[in-house]
């Protein structure tokens, strides 16, 4: 089950925050901690998420935000899931699982990051509530990028 722990908790950043999940993975995949060449590493690519993540984090407390249970958000959030759940699955994981935990974590960190955040995000308690919810992500973020360790994916399937 280990083997799929960095894949689950990307998911839930997934959920949280999608573009702090992105961040994420340009940011383990610049240090080798991803399975395959898919997720870009470079310096724009870094710099790009991190920023989109910043603004994502800013934005989240607009009152004009759109809900994450949206389809098309809730979609996007599953799909990065299971990019992230796949890249950061595991020498001895399988790729699929590691999907698949990917997306677990992703409707789970939608659904209990919006409970917690409460019904109304654009009060002054919802907006101290998302900052909260931020530091939870992006904290749990470079956790996550952490656990991926690297040597786990040297000669991964690719």
């Amino acid at each position: 089950m280990q083997e799929y722990g960095a894949s689950f908790g990307l998911g839930v950043v997934a959920g949280m925050r999608s573009m702090a999940a992105c961040a994420a993975l340009t940011w383990a995949a610049s240090q080798g901690r991803t399975r395959g060449d898919v997720i870009p590493a470079g310096p724009g690519a870094r710099t790009l998420a991190t920023a989109a993540a910043v603004a994502e984090m800013a934005g989240d407390k607009m009152p004009f935000a759109p809900d994450r249970r949206i389809p098309a958000s809730f979609a996007f959030r599953l799909a990065i899931g299971a990019v992230g759940g796949w890249a950061l699955a595991g020498r001895r994981a399988t790729p699929a699982y590691g999907a698949l935990a990917g997306v677990a974590g992703a409707v789970a960190g939608t659904l209990l990051g919006r409970a917690a955040r409460g019904g109304d995000s654009h009060s002054a308690e919802g907006r101290i509530r998302g900052l909260a919810e931020d530091a939870v992500a992006a904290g749990l973020a470079v956790l996550v990028v952490m656990s991926a360790d690297p040597e786990r994916h040297r000669g991964a399937p690719r």
